[in-house]
Parts: structure tokens; sequence; C-alpha cells
């Protein structure tokens, strides 16, 4: 007598067989958690995206009524250590993507290494933001009404009608840009030691990248400001 046989099981099967402890009840596999994260992830970025785009748009408007106060206020800003914290930004993008890369393969230990890297970098970019602020600050160069430029550097910017403007959305964007660094610091630090713990290896390693598409879109909000605030 024949008997019949079982049929092979599915990939769907399998995974629920075998459950990994990362695995959240209301997914059937990896794969779709892994990617409904993502998707979260980037609803997220562009809710960022619309945030600094509004501040964009600002700029734009007070440069073309303002234009010629714009530049001379520009000039006023510190293009060495502009271009140093962007070389340190890039740098820590390419830092955050090894730290990826390697965690696919099982080089834990790798990973963790990159990613004390990128937080050193974010270090070094928040210390040179904090001396470019005091130095700043020393010249009586705040945002809006206690405005009040002194010093050869900062001096003829205290007759321009829209210098506060300048360094109100200055202050603004990249005030608002080193809180999304600290924050990317504190994420990426708690990821840094549940890699060092072992959390994540090449099967499990959703909140490495996730952290990564963050780190990737401060440096590029960066790579906009950069150029408009220093260069133009």
């Amino acid at each position: 007598m024949a008997t019949e046989t079982a049929p092979a099981p599915t990939d769907t099967e399998v995974e629920q067989d075998h459950h990994p402890s990362h695995l959240e009840h209301h997914f059937v596999s990896s794969e779709q958690q892994f990617d409904s994260a993502k998707l979260g992830m980037w609803i997220f970025l562009i809710t960022e995206v619309l945030l600094f785009s509004g501040m964009f748009v600002a700029y734009a408007v007070y440069r073309q009524w303002h234009p010629e106060t714009f530049a001379a206020a520009s000039g006023t800003l510190n293009q060495l250590m502009g271009t140093v914290n962007t070389v340190v930004l890039l740098t820590s993008s390419l830092t955050v993507a090894l730290a990826i890369h390697c965690i696919k393969q099982d080089k834990v230990k790798r990973c963790f290494y990159y990613l004390l890297g990128t937080l050193g970098l974010a270090g070094a970019f928040m210390v040179v933001k904090y001396f470019e602020y005091t130095a700043k600050f020393k010249h009586g160069v705040f945002p809006g009404n206690a405005f009040d430029p002194h010093g050869a550097h900062y001096e003829h910017l205290a007759g321009m009608e829209a210098a506060p403007q300048f360094f109100s959305i200055y202050f603004v964007m990249t005030g608002i840009h080193g809180i999304h660094v600290l924050v990317g610091m504190v994420v990426i630090g708690v990821i840094a030691i549940m890699a060092w713990r072992g959390w994540f290896n090449s099967e499990w390693y959703t909140p490495v990248e996730l952290t990564g598409l963050y780190w990737h879109l401060v440096d590029i909000v960066w790579i906009f400001l950069y150029p408009l605030l220093y260069l133009v």
C-alpha cells in the first residue's frame, strides 16, 4: 500500500517552526519585519526632510530679499571649521556604512569598532561647532534681538538691516542639525553597546541599518547647509 508523502514545508512554515528571538509575534518572517521597520524609518526620514525644507525655503526667501547682506554675513563664518566638519561627517558616513557591511558578514567586533569610530567623529563635529558658536557669542553675534556685533571681523554687520535674520537662520538651522547629531550619538552609542554584547548578527541587524539610514540623513542635511551658509 502506497504511503502519502508530506509536502515540503514552505519558507514561512520553516520560519514559524524556528522562531528567532528577535521576530515579533505579529510578523511571519524576519524579512517582513525588516521591510516594515525600514518603511517606518523612511517615513520618519521624510518628515525630517520636510522639517529642514521649510528652513531652506526661509533661507532662500530672505537671501533673495537681501543678497548683499547675506553674502557679507556669510563671509564672517569660519570656512575652515565648516570644511573640517564636512570632512568629519562624510567620514562618519563611511564608517557607519562599513559597520553595516561588517555585521552582515558576522564581523561583530569590526562592526563595534566602526560604530565607535562614527561616535568619535560625531563628537569631533560637535566640538568644532562648540568653538564656532562660542567665537560668535564672544563678539555679540546672537540670533534675533540679541544681535549686537562688535570686533573688527563683525562690526561692519551692525548697520545691515537683515544681518540678524541671517544669523537667526544660521543658528536655528545648525542648532537643530546639532540636536540631530546629539540624538544620533546617543543611538549609535546604544547600538554599539548592543553590538559588543552580541545582540546582532547576519540574521538580524535591523537596528544597525536603521541607525545608518538616520545618520546618512544627518550628513546629507549638512552637505546642503555647508555651501548655503559658508560658501554662497
